[in-house]
């Protein structure tokens, strides 16, 4: 079995490519992520595919923002679908709002602290309080867990810092923003490898481009596999040696 520690970002424009890409991989991933950039491209539709038909984990990256009483509603509708994880956003009342839309179902609500493709600038333009964005990234991550949500989303240069909050006990950290070695980093400006983002405390992984722009995405992502494998051999070293 592959890990599922490598969650496939299938960011592209509809189902179809989405689901060719999926068949192209076979074997080597077993956790893929549909974005809102498919959503009107029969995301929905892939996403009960890939789960029901073929076995895999299915991360649904919506990312709703709204009043509390839309957002329980939207997550009611997705939490029927029998899907492993659904973003929103970190703020509190967002997060509580999901975990109630989500009661009774095993979906799981991660929260959003900061894109990984922002960096201060960004933030300053949008008129976001000031201060470095890794504190900002720990400060909402640790909201959002006192909020109740099973875990965050961060960039992998956030990810000890927020294993390292109590609050993190039993939550997951899931990591977009990795890119292998000699990849290029496209729109991504808070990034790190995948084996460097695992050492570091993140659960999953989330790689799109660097894999399903390759010449051979199958090779890609076990290429990846293989680079998570020696970050585990590697942290278990030191805990042999600590």
């Amino acid at each position: 079995m592959p890990d599922d520690r490598l969650i496939v970002a299938l960011d592209t424009a509809n189902a179809l490519e989405g689901l060719k890409i999926a068949e192209q991989i076979g074997d080597a991933a077993s956790f893929y992520k549909i974005g809102l950039g498919m959503l009107t491209g029969g995301g929905l539709a892939l996403a009960n595919e890939l789960k029901s038909e073929h076995g895999k984990r299915v991360f649904l990256d919506m990312k709703f923002f709204d009043i509390p009483a839309t957002v329980e509603k939207a997550v009611r509708g997705i939490a029927q679908f029998d899907l492993d994880f659904l973003t929103v956003h970190g703020d509190p009342y967002v997060v509580r709002a999901a975990r109630e839309g989500a009661a009774g179902s095993n979906l799981r609500i991660l929260a959003v602290t900061i894109l990984t493709s922002l960096d201060r600038a960004d933030l300053d333009d949008a008129l976001i309080q000031k201060g470095d964005v890794p504190d900002i990234v720990v400060d909402r991550a640790a909201r959002a867990f006192q909020a109740g949500a099973d875990g965050v989303i961060c960039s992998p240069q956030e990810a000890a810092r927020i294993r390292a909050l109590p609050e993190s006990e039993g939550r997951l950290i899931v990591t977009p923003g990795v890119r292998p070695l000699g990849t290029d980093k496209g729109d991504q400006k808070r990034i790190a490898t995948p084996a460097q983002a695992i050492a570091d405390g993140a659960d999953h992984i989330v790689v799109g481009r660097p894999v399903w722009r390759a010449p051979d995405p199958r090779q890609a992502a076990l290429g990846i596999q293989s680079e998570i494998a020696r970050a585990g051999q590697i942290n278990s070293r030191a805990r042999v040696n600590g």
